[in-house]
């Protein structure tokens, strides 16, 4: 069987939720090549070489460069703050090497249109880390659209909501700075729209708002200087489909009582679905005629479910979305996945979160232009907002 190594950038919350789901997958599943974590890397050496012995990895690197330059590593997982994932991921795309990638996939559009079309010329398997999208239950209300169950699709409300930066003492972060993120609609927003296209399909025009609440906060945790927030803390959007629907998404980082608030409803001529993240083994199906929503529940007959439990009621988790996503991606280096969000697709997410903010700054609808898949190499424009290139 074929050795696959892997090679982790990134040490914080993201980075152990990527090495539990890479351990639980070799675990879990039956893959067809043989995991090998070959090496960590993190800018702190000390804990580099801690969190490697300690989540299983063969070796530690203090440079991320060291690590894509290891010959025992073929896949490069990026967990690190938005602003590095360009050059982490352009370097180990120019080395030949596959790369799985957290969202949002850059900070700028022209960032992300550089890295689909190097993997593209590339030829390297990509994936990017909307791992909501793995959830068996997403899947099924995937397949109950597509198969007419909700008659035709006229509606998606959507929402994506936490509050981690409810508190307006909360310091200053990476997370604050444009150059380095992105604020709440690349944050939260970014799984929301990719949630959007997953289900209903492409957008054509968007109308939206932004909002920054808090415009200072501490430099750091009790401090008496503060710094200036530039970011988003909440954006409300209207969207047009290709297919006529009409939707509305929202996105707060501010919004109390949320922990992880990642829900839409999906109405058609025949019925509704709904869903929340914070209940996600779950969805509520209202069929026309019926009194009232269907609880359905996830259970073993659901693909991906029955690797974890053998009956329903018994829950999936956070990380267990996190080891279907690394399972897919497994299968797609082995040739047998086409599920996962690859750059490309990332890069249609980018163009949407863009009209958006454009759409907010010039307080008028975008249209968003459509695009194929990439066949060559030559430069296509973005999108347009009503004949101006993105």
């Amino acid at each position: 069987m074929r050795e696959l190594g892997i090679g982790l950038i990134g040490t914080g919350f993201m980075g152990r939720a990527h090495a539990l789901a890479f351990n639980n997958a070799r675990a879990v599943f039956e893959l067809p090549v043989h995991l090998k974590l070959a090496a960590l890397a993190d800018a702190d050496t000390e804990r580099a070489q801690r969190c490697a012995n300690a989540w299983g990895f063969a070796q530690a690197h203090g440079d991320w460069q060291a690590l894509i330059n290891d010959p025992t590593v073929d896949v490069v997982a990026i967990t690190t703050p938005n602003h590095l994932h360009y050059p982490m991921a352009m370097a180990a795309i120019a080395a030949g090497k596959a790369v799985y990638c957290e969202k949002p996939l850059a900070v700028s559009l022209e960032q992300a249109d550089a890295m689909r079309r190097a993997a593209h010329t590339a030829g390297v398997v990509t994936r990017v880390g909307y791992n909501y999208q793995h959830n068996p239950m997403i899947v099924l209300a995937r397949q109950m659209i597509a198969q007419g169950e909700l008659g035709q699709i006229i509606s998606f409300q959507g929402e994506f909501s936490e509050d981690f930066m409810a508190d307006p003492a909360s310091p200053w972060s990476w997370r604050c700075e444009v150059e380095h993120a992105g604020g709440a609609l690349a944050d939260l927003g970014s799984h929301l729209l990719s949630m959007a296209r997953y289900l209903v399909g492409d957008v054509t025009h968007v109308c939206a708002d932004t909002q920054t609440v808090h415009n200072q906060r501490p430099a750091t945790a009790g401090s008496p200087s503060s710094k200036a927030i530039a970011v988003d803390d909440q954006v409300h959007a209207l969207l047009r489909f290709a297919n006529g629907a009409r939707g509305t998404v929202s996105s707060s980082w501010l919004k109390h009582g949320y922990k992880n608030h990642l829900s839409f409803e999906i109405s058609g001529t025949k019925g509704t679905l709904a869903f929340d993240q914070e209940r996600l083994n779950e969805l509520r199906l209202y069929r026309s005629g019926q009194d009232g929503f269907q609880r359905l529940l996830a259970g073993p007959a659901l693909p991906g479910y029955a690797a974890f439990s053998p009956a329903a009621g018994h829950q999936l988790g956070y990380n267990e979305l996190k080891t279907l996503e690394v399972q897919e991606l497994i299968m797609a280096l082995a040739g047998q996945g086409a599920d996962g969000t690859d750059f490309e697709a990332a890069w249609e997410i980018e163009r949407l979160a863009t009209a958006i903010r454009v759409a907010a700054l010039e307080e008028r609808w975008v249209k968003v232009s459509a695009h194929g898949p990439l066949k060559n190499s030559q430069p296509k424009n973005f999108g347009e907002v009503e004949g101006t290139v993105l």
